[in-house]
C-alpha cells in the first residue's frame, strides 16, 4: 500500500521466459528521498527488476507505479519517459572538454528543469563540485568524474534515479573509500533529494549509504529492511557477507 511519500510502488512483479523465472513475486517501495540497495549474484533478477521498471521487460504479472501513476504497461526507449532518471556508465554523460558547471546547467535545460541554473547549483552544491565548477571535466579525478556522472542524473529531480550494475559512481575506488559518501548523498534535506535504487556488487558501499535493502536470490527476495537488520539475517550472513558480517 502506498502512502504519501511513496514515490515507486512495485508489486507483485514477475519476469518470465517460457519455464524461466527470471524475476518471481517482487514487491517493494521507494519513499522520497530514499536510497534502496539491491543486492544479489549475478542472474538474482536485480538488473530484470530495473528493466521491468523502466519499461525495458514486459511484465508476466504484477503492477509497478510512480507517483500513484500505473506505468505496468508503458513502454519506453529511454527510462526519463516514465520519470526515471538512468545514470549510465563512467564518461558516458559528460564531455571532457566542457566545464562542470556548462554541462550540468546544459543537462537541466534539456530535461526540462523550472529553473536550470539553480537546479545546477543545488545539483552541484549537494555533489561538492562547486569548488570545480569551472574546470573541464577532463581535468577531474576520478572520485569528481563520478559525482559529475551522478550530478547529470539528478538534475531536473527527476522522481527516481536508477543506478545500474556497472555504472556506478564508485566502481575501482578504494575500498570503503567512495566518492559519493553517506553526507554527500544526504547534504541537502532528504525531501529534496530524489530517491536512488542502486545496484551494486560493493556490499559494504552499499551498505554504508543506503536506508534500506532488498536481497534477491534466484528471481526472488529473501531479505528486505533497514541495512542494520537485513545485514544480521543468517541467510544473507551466509550467502553474501560472509561470517564475520
Amino acid at each position: 500500500m502506498t502512502n504519501e511519500t511513496t514515490i515507486l510502488n512495485v508489486t507483485d512483479v514477475a519476469v518470465h521466459y517460457g519455464g524461466v523465472k527470471a524475476v518471481d513475486g517482487v514487491s517493494f517501495d521507494l519513499n522520497q528521498g530514499e536510497i534502496r540497495g539491491l543486492i544479489g549474484p549475478n542472474g538474482a533478477g536485480k538488473s530484470t527488476v530495473i528493466d521491468a521498471i523502466s519499461g525495458r521487460r514486459r511484465l508476466t504479472r504484477g503492477t509497478v507505479r510512480l507517483a500513484g501513476q500505473d506505468i505496468t504497461r508503458l513502454q519506453c526507449d529511454r527510462p526519463t519517459q516514465v520519470g526515471t532518471g538512468p545514470l549510465f556508465p563512467a564518461n558516458q554523460h559528460f564531455r571532457l572538454n566542457m566545464t562542470v558547471s556548462a554541462q550540468i546547467g546544459l543537462a537541466a535545460m534539456k530535461v526540462g528543469a523550472e529553473a536550470p541554473e539553480q537546479d545546477a547549483r543545488r545539483v552541484m552544491d549537494q555533489l561538492d563540485l562547486t569548488s570545480v565548477a569551472d574546470a573541464t571535466a577532463g581535468s577531474l579525478g576520478y572520485r569528481q568524474q563520478r559525482r559529475l556522472d551522478l550530478a547529470l542524473a539528478l538534475v531536473g529531480r527527476p522522481p527516481v534515479v536508477l543506478l545500474l550494475d556497472g555504472a556506478n559512481p564508485w566502481r575501482a575506488c578504494p575500498p570503503r573509500n567512495p566518492p559519493i559518501s553517506p553526507h554527500t548523498c544526504r547534504s541537502s534535506p532528504r525531501t529534496a533529494m530524489s530517491p536512488i535504487l542502486l545496484v551494486e556488487h560493493d556490499t559494504d558501499t552499499l551498505f554504508s549509504i543506503s536506508d534500506s535493502i532488498t536481497v534477491f536470490e534466484l528471481g526472488h527476495v529473501i531479505a528486505s529492511g533497514r541495512p542494520e537488520e537485513v545485514r544480521t539475517q543468517p541467510r544473507v550472513r551466509e550467502a553474501y557477507l560472509g561470517s564475520a558480517a
